[in-house]
Protein backbone atom coordinates (compact mmCIF):
# COMPACT_ATOMS: atom_id res chain seq x y z
CA UNK A 1 0.00 0.00 0.00
CA UNK A 2 0.85 3.35 -0.74
CA UNK A 3 -0.11 6.85 1.16
CA UNK A 4 0.51 9.57 -0.80
CA UNK A 5 0.50 13.45 0.66
CA UNK A 6 0.59 15.68 -2.59
CA UNK A 7 1.85 18.86 -0.66
CA UNK A 8 2.98 20.12 -3.88
CA UNK A 9 -0.08 20.15 -6.26
CA UNK A 10 1.20 17.23 -8.33
CA UNK A 11 -2.19 15.79 -9.09
CA UNK A 12 -3.80 13.12 -9.51
CA UNK A 13 -1.50 11.20 -12.60
CA UNK A 14 1.76 11.99 -10.63
CA UNK A 15 -0.14 10.42 -7.39
CA UNK A 16 -1.18 7.44 -9.61
CA UNK A 17 2.51 7.42 -11.51
CA UNK A 18 3.99 7.12 -7.58
CA UNK A 19 2.03 4.24 -6.90
CA UNK A 20 2.95 2.23 -10.07
CA UNK A 21 6.27 2.83 -9.76
CA UNK A 22 6.84 1.47 -6.01
CA UNK A 23 4.71 -1.92 -7.24
CA UNK A 24 7.03 -2.23 -10.28
CA UNK A 25 10.17 -1.48 -7.71
CA UNK A 26 8.98 -4.06 -5.26
CA UNK A 27 8.32 -7.05 -8.07
CA UNK A 28 11.71 -6.43 -9.93
CA UNK A 29 13.27 -6.71 -6.16
CA UNK A 30 11.53 -10.15 -6.15
CA UNK A 31 11.54 -10.63 -2.51
CA UNK A 32 8.64 -12.55 -1.30
CA UNK A 33 7.85 -9.63 0.79
CA UNK A 34 4.56 -9.75 3.14
CA UNK A 35 2.28 -7.08 2.45
CA UNK A 36 4.13 -4.00 2.95
CA UNK A 37 3.21 0.30 3.75
CA UNK A 38 5.10 3.10 2.65
CA UNK A 39 4.52 6.97 2.91
CA UNK A 40 5.34 9.08 0.04
CA UNK A 41 5.52 13.16 0.29
CA UNK A 42 5.22 15.45 -2.88
CA UNK A 43 6.28 18.71 -1.68
CA UNK A 44 8.80 21.87 -2.23
CA UNK A 45 12.17 23.36 -2.33
CA UNK A 46 11.44 25.02 1.21
CA UNK A 47 9.89 21.74 3.06
CA UNK A 48 12.82 19.39 1.97
CA UNK A 49 15.22 22.18 2.63
CA UNK A 50 13.91 22.21 6.25
CA UNK A 51 13.75 18.77 6.42
CA UNK A 52 17.23 17.83 4.99
CA UNK A 53 18.97 20.41 7.79
CA UNK A 54 16.47 18.95 10.53
CA UNK A 55 17.17 15.46 10.12
CA UNK A 56 20.57 15.22 8.23
CA UNK A 57 22.78 19.10 8.95
CA UNK A 58 22.77 19.57 5.53
CA UNK A 59 21.33 23.57 5.19
CA UNK A 60 20.16 22.98 1.36
CA UNK A 61 17.83 21.85 -0.39
CA UNK A 62 17.57 18.17 -2.35
CA UNK A 63 15.45 15.77 -4.82
CA UNK A 64 14.84 13.24 -2.22
CA UNK A 65 14.77 11.85 1.22
CA UNK A 66 14.40 8.73 3.02
CA UNK A 67 13.43 8.43 6.30
CA UNK A 68 13.75 4.40 7.10
CA UNK A 69 11.75 2.64 9.57
CA UNK A 70 13.28 -0.67 9.49
CA UNK A 71 16.67 -1.47 10.83
CA UNK A 72 19.28 -4.20 9.01
CA UNK A 73 17.82 -7.47 10.47
CA UNK A 74 13.95 -6.65 10.30
CA UNK A 75 14.57 -5.50 5.99
CA UNK A 76 17.03 -9.10 5.98
CA UNK A 77 13.52 -10.82 7.76
CA UNK A 78 11.10 -9.16 5.20
CA UNK A 79 13.98 -10.29 2.29
CA UNK A 80 12.99 -13.93 3.28
CA UNK A 81 9.10 -13.18 3.40
CA UNK A 82 8.74 -13.22 7.19
CA UNK A 83 6.99 -10.42 9.07
CA UNK A 84 9.60 -8.84 11.53
CA UNK A 85 9.16 -9.47 15.16
CA UNK A 86 7.06 -7.14 17.10
CA UNK A 87 4.83 -6.48 13.86
CA UNK A 88 1.16 -7.18 13.66
CA UNK A 89 1.01 -10.31 11.41
CA UNK A 90 -2.27 -9.33 10.23
CA UNK A 91 -1.31 -5.28 9.10
CA UNK A 92 1.32 -4.12 6.56
CA UNK A 93 4.87 -3.47 7.44
CA UNK A 94 5.33 0.13 7.22
CA UNK A 95 8.93 0.18 5.59
CA UNK A 96 9.09 4.33 6.33
CA UNK A 97 8.78 7.49 4.54
CA UNK A 98 10.46 9.34 1.62
CA UNK A 99 10.11 13.30 0.80
CA UNK A 100 10.19 14.04 -2.76
CA UNK A 101 10.93 18.02 -4.09
CA UNK A 102 8.63 18.03 -7.05
CA UNK A 103 9.93 21.79 -8.35
CA UNK A 104 13.76 20.14 -8.26
CA UNK A 105 12.20 16.94 -9.97
CA UNK A 106 11.01 19.34 -12.70
CA UNK A 107 14.44 20.88 -12.78
CA UNK A 108 16.22 17.87 -12.63
CA UNK A 109 14.26 16.57 -15.49
CA UNK A 110 14.60 19.28 -18.11
CA UNK A 111 18.52 19.82 -17.20
CA UNK A 112 18.47 15.88 -18.37
CA UNK A 113 16.63 15.92 -21.31
CA UNK A 114 13.77 13.74 -20.07
CA UNK A 115 10.48 14.12 -18.87
CA UNK A 116 9.27 15.01 -15.55
CA UNK A 117 7.64 11.21 -15.00
CA UNK A 118 10.76 9.60 -15.25
CA UNK A 119 12.81 11.75 -13.25
CA UNK A 120 9.69 11.61 -10.75
CA UNK A 121 9.69 7.33 -11.15
CA UNK A 122 13.58 7.40 -10.68
CA UNK A 123 13.14 9.46 -7.60
CA UNK A 124 10.40 7.52 -5.88
CA UNK A 125 12.23 4.07 -6.88
CA UNK A 126 15.93 5.34 -4.86
CA UNK A 127 14.40 6.83 -1.45
CA UNK A 128 12.72 2.96 -1.88
CA UNK A 129 15.68 1.30 -2.02
CA UNK A 130 17.25 3.48 0.41
CA UNK A 131 14.57 2.08 3.01
CA UNK A 132 14.99 -1.44 1.93
CA UNK A 133 18.59 -0.64 3.36
CA UNK A 134 20.21 -0.39 -0.15
CA UNK A 135 23.07 2.40 -0.32
CA UNK A 136 25.34 3.85 -3.25
CA UNK A 137 27.98 4.60 -0.69
CA UNK A 138 30.27 2.51 -3.00
CA UNK A 139 30.32 1.29 -6.56
CA UNK A 140 28.86 -1.95 -6.17
CA UNK A 141 26.01 -0.73 -4.32
CA UNK A 142 25.53 2.21 -6.96
CA UNK A 143 25.56 -0.42 -9.59
CA UNK A 144 23.02 -2.63 -7.54
CA UNK A 145 20.77 0.74 -6.78
CA UNK A 146 21.18 1.54 -10.55
CA UNK A 147 20.30 -1.61 -12.39
CA UNK A 148 17.04 -2.20 -10.51
CA UNK A 149 15.84 1.59 -10.88
CA UNK A 150 16.16 1.49 -14.31
CA UNK A 151 14.54 -2.11 -14.55
CA UNK A 152 11.49 -0.60 -12.30
CA UNK A 153 11.46 2.13 -14.53
CA UNK A 154 11.58 0.26 -17.85
CA UNK A 155 8.66 -1.92 -17.13
CA UNK A 156 6.61 1.73 -17.14
CA UNK A 157 7.85 2.70 -20.07
CA UNK A 158 10.16 5.06 -18.28
CA UNK A 159 13.64 3.79 -19.30
CA UNK A 160 16.54 6.28 -20.12
CA UNK A 161 16.10 5.57 -23.85
CA UNK A 162 12.03 6.22 -23.57
CA UNK A 163 11.85 8.55 -20.50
Amino acid sequence: MVEILDEAGAGDDASALVKAVVRSALEVLGWPLPPVEVSVTLTGDERVHELNREFRGVDRTTDVLSFPLLDPVEIEDLKDGRVPYGYPEDAPVMLGDIVVNVPEARRAAERYGHRFQRELGFLVVHGLLHLLGFDHDHAEGERIMSALTEAALGRLGLSRDEG
